[in-house]
Protein backbone atom coordinates (compact mmCIF):
# COMPACT_ATOMS: atom_id res chain seq x y z
CA UNK A 1 0.00 0.00 0.00
CA UNK A 2 1.10 3.31 -0.95
CA UNK A 3 2.01 6.55 0.84
CA UNK A 4 -1.60 7.98 -0.72
CA UNK A 5 -3.41 5.55 1.33
CA UNK A 6 -1.64 5.38 4.51
CA UNK A 7 -0.26 8.92 5.79
CA UNK A 8 -2.71 10.35 8.23
CA UNK A 9 -4.25 13.63 7.70
CA UNK A 10 -3.80 15.70 10.61
CA UNK A 11 -5.60 18.88 11.27
CA UNK A 12 -3.70 21.83 12.46
CA UNK A 13 -5.33 23.75 15.06
CA UNK A 14 -8.20 22.34 13.54
CA UNK A 15 -10.10 24.03 10.39
CA UNK A 16 -8.63 27.37 10.81
CA UNK A 17 -9.63 28.51 7.11
CA UNK A 18 -13.04 28.54 8.34
CA UNK A 19 -12.92 28.78 11.75
CA UNK A 20 -11.30 30.40 14.92
CA UNK A 21 -8.13 28.41 15.65
CA UNK A 22 -8.00 25.88 18.74
CA UNK A 23 -11.98 26.12 18.71
CA UNK A 24 -14.28 23.22 19.68
CA UNK A 25 -15.94 24.40 16.15
CA UNK A 26 -12.84 24.28 14.58
CA UNK A 27 -12.01 20.95 15.59
CA UNK A 28 -15.13 19.71 14.81
CA UNK A 29 -15.13 21.42 11.04
CA UNK A 30 -11.61 19.47 10.58
CA UNK A 31 -12.95 16.13 11.83
CA UNK A 32 -16.16 16.34 9.58
CA UNK A 33 -13.77 16.83 6.75
CA UNK A 34 -11.81 14.10 6.67
CA UNK A 35 -9.27 14.54 9.43
CA UNK A 36 -7.75 11.58 11.21
CA UNK A 37 -6.69 13.32 14.20
CA UNK A 38 -6.71 17.23 15.20
CA UNK A 39 -3.54 18.87 16.57
CA UNK A 40 -4.20 21.36 19.66
CA UNK A 41 -1.94 23.46 21.24
CA UNK A 42 -2.09 23.29 25.00
CA UNK A 43 -1.18 26.32 27.88
CA UNK A 44 -2.20 26.56 31.71
CA UNK A 45 -4.30 29.26 32.86
CA UNK A 46 -2.88 30.71 36.12
CA UNK A 47 -5.07 28.15 38.25
CA UNK A 48 -3.87 25.59 36.52
CA UNK A 49 -6.40 24.79 33.95
CA UNK A 50 -5.10 23.24 30.45
CA UNK A 51 -6.79 25.05 27.84
CA UNK A 52 -6.47 25.91 23.90
CA UNK A 53 -4.31 28.86 22.83
CA UNK A 54 -1.20 28.58 20.97
CA UNK A 55 -0.13 32.49 21.98
CA UNK A 56 1.11 33.64 25.17
CA UNK A 57 -1.36 36.20 24.89
CA UNK A 58 -5.12 36.50 24.11
CA UNK A 59 -4.34 39.51 21.53
CA UNK A 60 -4.21 37.61 18.17
CA UNK A 61 -7.20 35.62 18.20
CA UNK A 62 -9.39 37.73 20.90
CA UNK A 63 -8.68 40.92 21.26
CA UNK A 64 -7.89 41.00 24.58
CA UNK A 65 -4.08 42.54 25.21
CA UNK A 66 -4.12 40.01 28.35
CA UNK A 67 -1.25 36.91 29.14
CA UNK A 68 -3.07 33.81 29.41
CA UNK A 69 -0.80 33.13 32.23
CA UNK A 70 -2.48 36.12 34.21
CA UNK A 71 -6.14 34.85 34.13
CA UNK A 72 -7.84 32.58 35.85
CA UNK A 73 -9.98 29.73 33.97
CA UNK A 74 -13.14 31.64 35.00
CA UNK A 75 -11.77 34.87 33.87
CA UNK A 76 -10.41 33.28 30.37
CA UNK A 77 -14.25 32.06 29.93
CA UNK A 78 -15.49 35.78 30.56
CA UNK A 79 -12.84 37.44 27.99
CA UNK A 80 -13.93 35.36 25.58
CA UNK A 81 -17.24 34.04 26.22
CA UNK A 82 -16.56 30.74 26.19
CA UNK A 83 -15.04 30.42 22.87
CA UNK A 84 -11.43 29.21 24.44
CA UNK A 85 -12.34 25.43 25.42
CA UNK A 86 -10.20 23.69 27.84
CA UNK A 87 -8.99 20.51 27.06
CA UNK A 88 -11.17 18.43 28.57
CA UNK A 89 -13.69 20.45 26.48
CA UNK A 90 -11.49 19.32 23.05
CA UNK A 91 -11.57 15.95 24.07
CA UNK A 92 -15.18 15.74 24.90
CA UNK A 93 -15.73 17.61 21.03
CA UNK A 94 -13.10 15.03 19.74
CA UNK A 95 -14.93 11.78 20.03
CA UNK A 96 -12.69 8.76 19.59
CA UNK A 97 -10.53 10.61 17.35
CA UNK A 98 -7.07 11.02 17.77
CA UNK A 99 -5.77 13.80 19.22
CA UNK A 100 -1.83 15.30 19.02
CA UNK A 101 -1.60 17.59 22.29
CA UNK A 102 1.58 20.38 20.93
CA UNK A 103 2.93 21.96 24.49
CA UNK A 104 3.18 25.55 23.43
CA UNK A 105 6.12 27.79 25.69
CA UNK A 106 8.20 27.34 28.17
CA UNK A 107 6.69 24.14 29.58
CA UNK A 108 7.83 22.73 33.44
CA UNK A 109 6.47 20.38 35.36
CA UNK A 110 3.15 21.58 36.42
CA UNK A 111 2.02 22.52 32.65
CA UNK A 112 2.99 18.28 32.00
CA UNK A 113 1.14 16.56 34.74
CA UNK A 114 -1.91 19.34 34.53
CA UNK A 115 -2.17 18.10 31.00
CA UNK A 116 -1.75 14.51 31.85
CA UNK A 117 -3.90 14.28 34.69
CA UNK A 118 -6.81 15.66 32.25
CA UNK A 119 -5.83 13.31 29.67
CA UNK A 120 -6.28 10.44 31.93
CA UNK A 121 -9.47 11.61 33.53
CA UNK A 122 -11.19 11.82 30.42
CA UNK A 123 -10.13 8.65 29.58
CA UNK A 124 -7.98 9.98 26.51
CA UNK A 125 -4.75 8.49 26.93
CA UNK A 126 -4.71 5.74 24.40
CA UNK A 127 -5.62 8.67 21.80
CA UNK A 128 -3.57 11.19 22.67
CA UNK A 129 0.22 11.44 21.60
CA UNK A 130 2.24 14.62 22.72
CA UNK A 131 4.75 17.08 20.59
CA UNK A 132 7.51 19.44 21.59
CA UNK A 133 11.03 20.46 21.45
CA UNK A 134 13.35 17.89 23.75
CA UNK A 135 13.09 19.61 27.10
CA UNK A 136 8.67 19.03 27.10
CA UNK A 137 8.98 15.53 26.04
CA UNK A 138 11.50 14.28 28.67
CA UNK A 139 9.08 15.84 31.01
CA UNK A 140 6.28 13.66 29.25
CA UNK A 141 8.01 10.70 29.26
CA UNK A 142 9.00 10.78 32.96
CA UNK A 143 5.73 11.78 33.90
CA UNK A 144 4.10 8.84 31.61
CA UNK A 145 6.31 6.00 30.90
CA UNK A 146 3.54 4.70 28.43
CA UNK A 147 2.80 8.14 26.51
CA UNK A 148 3.00 8.51 22.65
CA UNK A 149 5.67 11.17 21.48
CA UNK A 150 6.48 12.91 18.62
CA UNK A 151 9.65 14.74 18.75
CA UNK A 152 9.72 18.01 17.46
CA UNK A 153 13.01 18.37 15.31
CA UNK A 154 13.91 21.42 13.66
CA UNK A 155 17.64 20.85 12.20
CA UNK A 156 19.08 18.36 9.89
CA UNK A 157 21.48 16.85 12.71
CA UNK A 158 19.69 13.73 14.02
CA UNK A 159 18.75 13.97 17.51
CA UNK A 160 21.55 12.28 19.61
CA UNK A 161 21.00 8.59 20.69
CA UNK A 162 21.22 9.77 24.22
CA UNK A 163 18.43 11.89 24.27
CA UNK A 164 16.63 9.11 21.63
CA UNK A 165 16.74 6.45 24.32
CA UNK A 166 15.34 8.64 26.77
CA UNK A 167 12.17 10.27 25.53
CA UNK A 168 11.43 7.20 23.42
CA UNK A 169 9.20 8.60 20.79
CA UNK A 170 7.02 6.78 18.17
CA UNK A 171 7.65 9.47 15.74
CA UNK A 172 10.08 12.03 14.51
CA UNK A 173 8.22 15.34 14.16
CA UNK A 174 10.14 17.90 10.89
CA UNK A 175 9.10 21.19 9.76
CA UNK A 176 8.00 20.21 6.09
CA UNK A 177 11.16 22.50 4.15
CA UNK A 178 13.44 19.87 5.63
CA UNK A 179 12.32 16.82 4.78
CA UNK A 180 13.81 14.96 2.08
CA UNK A 181 14.05 11.36 0.45
CA UNK A 182 17.20 10.86 2.49
CA UNK A 183 15.56 12.46 5.89
CA UNK A 184 12.78 10.12 5.42
CA UNK A 185 14.62 7.09 4.88
CA UNK A 186 17.24 7.94 7.35
CA UNK A 187 13.88 8.14 10.52
CA UNK A 188 12.63 4.90 8.83
CA UNK A 189 15.88 2.88 9.59
CA UNK A 190 16.51 4.00 12.22
CA UNK A 191 12.91 2.30 13.10
CA UNK A 192 10.71 5.74 13.71
CA UNK A 193 7.61 7.19 12.00
CA UNK A 194 8.13 10.81 10.35
CA UNK A 195 5.62 13.49 10.61
CA UNK A 196 5.70 16.51 9.23
CA UNK A 197 3.87 20.51 9.78
CA UNK A 198 2.54 22.54 8.63
CA UNK A 199 2.47 22.17 4.28
CA UNK A 200 -0.34 24.04 3.20
CA UNK A 201 0.19 24.16 -0.71
CA UNK A 202 -0.75 21.45 -3.44
CA UNK A 203 2.82 20.93 -4.25
CA UNK A 204 4.35 20.81 -0.75
CA UNK A 205 1.53 18.06 0.25
CA UNK A 206 2.01 16.79 -3.18
CA UNK A 207 5.80 16.31 -3.17
CA UNK A 208 5.51 14.87 0.94
CA UNK A 209 2.79 12.52 0.06
CA UNK A 210 5.60 11.31 -2.68
CA UNK A 211 7.89 10.86 0.25
CA UNK A 212 6.44 8.52 1.85
CA UNK A 213 5.58 10.46 5.13
CA UNK A 214 3.54 9.19 7.88
CA UNK A 215 1.87 11.75 8.67
CA UNK A 216 0.91 14.98 7.56
CA UNK A 217 -0.36 18.61 9.63
CA UNK A 218 -1.80 20.83 7.86
CA UNK A 219 -4.33 24.45 7.85
CA UNK A 220 -5.86 23.20 5.00
CA UNK A 221 -7.07 19.42 5.67
CA UNK A 222 -9.59 19.17 3.17
CA UNK A 223 -6.96 19.35 0.20
CA UNK A 224 -4.71 17.16 2.16
CA UNK A 225 -8.08 14.72 2.41
CA UNK A 226 -8.09 15.10 -1.24
CA UNK A 227 -4.86 14.89 -2.58
CA UNK A 228 -4.36 11.43 -0.48
CA UNK A 229 -7.84 9.66 -2.07
CA UNK A 230 -6.59 10.78 -5.69
CA UNK A 231 -3.91 9.94 -8.11
CA UNK A 232 -2.72 13.33 -7.82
Amino acid sequence: MGAMQTVTAVAHRGDPYRFRENTVGSLRSALDRGADAVEIDVRLTRDGVPVLLHDETLRRLWEVDRPLGTLSAEELRGLTAGGVPTLAEALSATGDSRVMVDLCGRVDRRTVERTLDVVRACGARDRVLYSAHAEAMLAVRAADPGAEIALTWTTLAPPRPALLAAVRPRWLNYRFSLVSRELAARVHRDGYLLSVWTPDTRRSLTRLLDLGVDSITTNRIGLLHALRTSDR
